[in-house]
């Protein structure tokens, strides 16, 4: 049985998260870890069996060769990382969403993936938990008729969640390619964030299969007051000719349908549970016995959703897809929205977005 070895890059609260549950694997040996943190390093280190360690990311790459280079770092730091991976002689590359921050950075990493002929995978470990696998086997069962619409939504805001959002409701929809998008957007306090978003993004995107998706990312985002957690307030769903199933990230999932009537059951967004099988995956995809669910083929479908959203946010209209050519989204947001505060959903939002 092959043993694949491991480079982690940041050791935040993300990158133990992964280093944790790659050391747990027994297909993976964790050889080294990086963080320019280095007193964060070696606490790191005392945990993971003391692996290689360094703050230069490509010096320990190609120290250590590993098999797999794992990145969790900031989102402006996805290039230099994928160009240390390849360089590093990586196999598979998995990576933190959101894909990129840009339409334009998401076509020079695909090109770079796609020339070095490595595998990627980015993390939308979230699709591991129960009340989510119930809601895409309810889906998937056909229980709910001839499905017309997909939808998701949270108040978090866009490039914390609305990545998270869509891929799961293009899992839902079989990864059929969306054709165009429409959207609008208010609010310019988080484009100071380390995760810059508008403050608020809402639009429609059409599927090649006829099925529509309704998305609503940040203040403006409805409350879902069943759930305590504000990063859990998600609702992601379907809806068909005979029912409908959905889930809330941290409030468990509930269904209608024509022959099962009103179903429910529980379950909340849990690293413990939802890593282990992510990390399998890779596993299996570098075995060759199946490609990895979170494939960043699948993700970059979703990205190009997001940046859609955002040029029509920008621009007016309608943006087709896929893209023609990339551009600098937030650039183009940052420029167009006014300069006014945004109007919240609820009042948890308003401290959430320096309103309180």
């Amino acid at each position: 049985m092959t043993k694949y070895s491991v480079l982690v890059v940041g050791m935040g609260k993300r990158g133990m998260h992964h280093a944790t549950a790659f050391n747990a694997n027994p297909r993976f040996q964790v050889a080294g870890i990086c963080d320019i943190d280095a007193a964060r390093l070696d606490a790191a280190a005392a945990k993971l069996g003391h692996p290689q360690r360094g703050t230069d990311a490509a010096a320990l790459a190609r120290a250590v060769k590993p098999d797999v280079f794992c990145f969790c770092t900031l989102p402006n730091l996805r290039t230099p990382m994928i160009h240390a991976a390849i360089e590093g002689g990586a196999k598979l590359i998995a990576f933190e969403k959101p894909v990129a921050l840009t339409s334009a950075e998401l076509f020079t990493m695909r090109e770079m993936i796609r020339k070095a002929g490595v595998k990627a995978v980015v993390s939308h470990q979230h699709r591991y938990g129960k009340h989510y696998q119930k809601v895409k086997e309810i889906i998937a069962s056909g229980a709910l008729g001839r499905v017309h619409t997909v939808y998701a939504s949270a108040t978090g805001w866009m490039t914390h969640m609305l990545s998270h959002l869509i891929d799961y409701t293009c899992w839902f929809n079989n990864y059929t390619p969306a054709t165009w998008a429409m959207a609008q957007a208010a609010g310019k306090a988080k484009f100071a964030d380390n995760h810059p978003s508008p403050d608020y993004i809402a639009g429609f995107v059409q599927f090649a299969n006829g099925v529509r998706g309704v998305y609503e990312c940040g203040a403006g985002a409805p409350d879902q007051p069943e759930v305590a957690k504000w990063w859990g307030k998600n609702r992601i769903g379907a809806q068909g000719t005979e029912g409908f199933a959905e889930l809330l990230t941290n409030g468990g999932w509930r269904a209608v349908t024509k022959s099962g009537g009103f179903q429910s059951g529980d379950g909340a967004m849990n690293y413990d549970l939802d890593m282990p099988p992510y990390i399998q995956e890779m596993a299996d995809w570098l075995d060759g016995k199946t490609v990895h669910q979170c494939n960043f083929d699948h993700a970059c479908l979703g990205a190009e959703i997001i940046f859609a959203l955002q040029r029509s946010a920008a621009e007016g209209g309608q943006v087709a897809l896929p893209l023609a050519a990339g551009a600098d989204e937030q650039a183009m947001l940052k420029a167009k929205l006014a300069e006014k505060p945004v109007l919240v959903s609820c009042e948890q939002n308003k401290k959430e977005f320096g309103l309180a």
